[in-house]
């Protein structure tokens, strides 16, 4: 593992009921002893940033092949199509590929399958990070220190960028990943909830 990221400490900071987990039946056996098949059913996700997908009425996680056409996709590997598709982050299909234990994100915007993650446990600990944020952050308050508040929050989300890169450089390769995305999203003032310090703070 990239990071070091435990049951104990998501459920310390999020509570356990916060926290999204796969059944080791929803994978395909080529995938359910793979460490990230393993991290996701012990460890899990924060369920507000990243969203895990739902294993179907088979019980298993959808297929690649299962939710994209693989060869629209150029980049993509030829065993892609059998990898299970383990979440949902904007508008990519993320899936595991277990033999690698990379994390790839197949975008039906670009049709490209990019790498997102080099393990499963980066991709937690993003997803971690930014949720702390999201829930976290708080602004001043007065219209006047406006300008420095989001100085402030841009600088969390690039600390979290320069910091996870230094391990996993994947996340964060280009403005156009989907993590990139999330994270200028968050400097602007989005996905603060009404009931979290900052959204209190943007909505009122």
């Amino acid at each position: 593992m990239l990071f070091d990221v435990t049951r104990s400490e998501l459920a310390d900071i999020f509570g356990e009921d916060r926290l999204a987990t796969l059944p080791a039946a929803a994978f395909p056996p080529s995938a359910a002893d793979s460490e990230g098949a393993r991290l996701l059913q012990t460890v899990g996700v924060p369920s507000e940033t990243f969203y895990l997908r739902e294993p179907g009425d088979s019980g298993r996680l959808p297929l690649v092949q299962d939710v994209v056409d693989v060869e629209d996709f150029e980049d993509a590997s030829q065993d892609a199509g059998e990898w299970p598709v383990i979440g949902w982050l904007l508008n990519a299909h993320i899936a595991l590929d277990p033999a690698s234990g990379k994390v790839h994100a197949f975008d039906l915007d670009e049709e490209t399958a990019p790498a997102l993650h080099t393990d499963v446990s980066s991709l937690i600990q993003v997803a971690l990070r930014f949720q702390r944020v999201l829930e976290e952050f708080t602004f001043s308050g007065d219209d006047a220190d406006e300008e420095a508040d989001f100085e402030r929050l841009e600088g969390e989300v690039e600390r979290i960028r320069q910091e996870t890169s230094s391990i996993d450089p994947l996340p964060f390769q280009d403005d156009e990943t989907a993590w990139s995305v999330v994270g200028e999203e968050i400097a602007a003032g989005q996905r603060f909830t009404d009931d979290s310090p900052g959204g209190r703070s943007i909505h009122g």
